[in-house]
């Protein structure tokens, strides 16, 4: 549906987007995630046509950014960071207006408001000025004018931002609804939401695409490296490392500080471990064959969250 290929911005000598290519399919709600300043807006806005790329091609169907520009807007619905809303008019009136603008003729005006505000939950507050609806509402408004003509693709840059965790799930949830029928693209910097909400998770950092697949798919890109934390009875830490080392895999041991241990006898260990093996069954092996007792023996899930550091690092 989207075919994005070398797309490059450049501010002066800055290159804030640096050649990234991929396809968008349709019905896919694709989450674009990235540290402040990743090149995740300025991608949106490239998207949508509100900025030219410095070099590069988007495609959307069968249509060109260069080409057919108004014709792929017509094909999107677009919602920022900060919707921009008129806060002195009723919510009813602003989405009149929005209506009016987009050509709504008058019998499908109204049913389609009524469905907007059914969908996006803002029935009670229609009647209330936009000025004073809290930021979630204001949010569900923004929302309700990107989708006024029904656009098969809707973008989303930062939707969740500054929401209570309450209003956050309320609209993750409207997202749901609307990704069944909709391809949606859209930014965050929460890691859970991206993970619950998206079906495919592209990861920039510093105007590149350091990362593209599934959660689970990533989880299984990532470097391989992963934690294995130990609490054994009557072991020091020379005497581990001394065992341990030798396992083709461990990268480093360490002792880790656990709350609520008093037992002085009792050492936690953790043991980073550099490859795709599970290396549980060598370290069992050899601690059996000591007098070490083990309390504790687990390794620690990969998360979301551990990847995109590991990926977002500066160095």
């Amino acid at each position: 549906m989207i075919h994005v290929e070398n797309l490059t911005k450049m501010y002066n000598d800055t290159c804030a987007v640096d050649q990234i290519s991929l396809d968008i399919r349709k019905g896919e709600v694709l989450g674009l995630l990235g540290p402040n300043g990743a090149g995740k807006t300025t991608t949106m806005r490239m998207l949508t046509g509100f900025l030219n790329p410095t070099s590069g091609t988007i495609k959307v169907k069968d249509f060109t950014i260069d080409e057919n520009p108004v014709e792929i807007k017509k094909l999107m619905g677009y919602l920022p960071e900060s919707a921009p809303l008129y806060h002195e008019m009723l919510a009813y009136d602003y989405l009149t207006y929005v209506a009016n603008i987009r050509g709504l003729d008058n019998t499908k005006k109204e049913t389609r408001i009524q469905e907007l505000a059914d969908l996006c939950g803002i029935n009670e507050i229609m009647h209330k000025p936009i000025g004073q609806l809290s930021k979630g509402y204001k949010q569900r408004v923004g929302l309700a004018h990107a989708m006024m003509d029904d656009p098969e693709i809707l973008i989303l840059d930062e939707p969740t931002s500054g929401l209570d965790p309450n209003q956050i799930v309320e609209i993750r949830d409207i997202i749901k609804k609307i990704g069944k029928e909709k391809t949606i693209i859209l930014s965050t910097h929460i890691l859970s939401e991206a993970e619950a909400t998206c079906d495919r998770i592209v990861i920039i950092n510093q105007g590149v695409i350091v990362a593209d697949g599934d959660s689970e798919a990533l989880k299984k890109q990532a470097s391989g490296e992963y934690q294995v934390n130990v609490s054994l009875l009557n072991a020091d830490l020379e005497e581990v490392k001394a065992k341990l080392d030798p396992i083709d895999g461990i990268e480093s041991i360490d002792t880790a500080e656990i709350n609520g241990d008093e037992d002085s006898n009792v050492s936690n260990f953790c043991i980073i471990c550099r490859t795709s093996t599970d290396l549980r069954k060598d370290i069992y092996n050899i601690i059996k064959k000591t007098d070490w007792v083990i309390l504790e023996f687990n390794r620690e899930t990969r998360t979301l969250e551990n990847i995109f550091r590991e990926l977002t690092r500066e160095n």
